[in-house]
């Protein structure tokens, strides 16, 4: 029964390591999803895969103790073992639980500042969107084209059968797929964070202060994401859509854009719509 019960626990263990239940769908959560969202840029690829590498070393040291408990469980209980043993030390093994600890602490740690390099040295960028959280919608400035608008979540009765519920917006993000985008964050009004989980991006958005981060989506579609700070009432009602198109189609956008977005003409939303987003359902 015992080995049976080791068994469960170590292939189970190694089955959520690997990701192997309920996939997450690209873009947007997907139900029942474990693990992270399918990646879209090369910063999502290195963060699944040091996801994943964290798993294993994880893993391996419960499995380790997992083992190390049934051991001692086993050949030490009063039955077993009815004469204790008065070992105090053993220098060999106490240098090995302190090197051993030490070692993984470095293998964790050289692939994590890697990342964390990665993540905020911005490469040459094609383009350059501001982007500023507000209570509670986001606000897009696209600086080249001379162009802002807002970004408001969709209620039910506005949304269309296959747009996600609290994600879906009236005006998205567009960028074109394999192009280097800057991204400039801040914040209106009170500390807001935005995040799209599928491109590996999280930082938050500060009033009076600037944050960047950047993206290269690989590939054309729909991603999501979400205020991921605790900014007030309608904090879980100001969702974030980044649609990514081929050149051509961000070339009409933006002719679109700048007759529809002019900058310092955008249209500001109804207070009253504002106030709606919170009693959606």
């Amino acid at each position: 029964m015992l080995k049976r019960l080791i068994a469960f626990v170590v292939v189970s263990t190694a089955v959520l390591a690997s990701g192997g239940l309920a996939q997450a769908g690209l873009g947007q959560p997907t139900p029942w999803e474990l693990g992270l969202q399918q990646s879209a840029t090369p910063v999502m690829d290195d963060v699944s895969w040091f996801n994943d590498f964290l798993m294993w070393i994880t893993t391996a040291i419960a499995v380790f103790v997992l083992v190390l408990l049934v051991v001692v469980i086993v050949r030490f209980n009063a039955r077993a073992h009815p004469v204790p043993s008065r070992t105090t030390h053993n220098t060999f093994i106490e240098v090995l639980w302190t090197v051993v600890p030490v070692l993984i602490l470095v293998t964790i740690a050289v692939p994590s500042f890697r990342l964390l390099f990665y993540q905020l040295k911005v490469p040459k960028a094609d383009m350059t969107v501001k982007v500023t959280g507000k209570q509670w919608f986001w606000s897009y400035s696209y600086p080249d084209a001379k162009i802002e608008f807002d970004s408001l979540m969709l209620q039910d009765k506005e949304r269309k059968p296959d747009q996600p519920r609290l994600l879906a917006v009236d005006n998205e993000m567009v960028v074109p797929v394999n192009k280097v985008v800057h991204v400039i964050v801040t914040g209106a009004d009170v500390i807001h964070s935005f995040s799209v989980p599928s491109f590996g991006i999280k930082i938050d958005a500060i009033p009076g202060r600037v944050n960047e981060t950047w993206f290269k989506a690989e590939h054309e579609g729909i991603y999501y994401g979400q205020c991921s700070q605790l900014c007030g009432r309608d904090h879980a009602f100001m969702p974030i859509a980044v649609r990514v198109v081929s050149e051509k189609d961000y070339s009409a956008w933006l002719t679109d854009a700048k007759k529809k977005y002019a900058e310092g003409d955008d249209t500001h939303p109804d207070p009253n719509a504002i106030a709606a987003i919170g009693t959606a359902k």
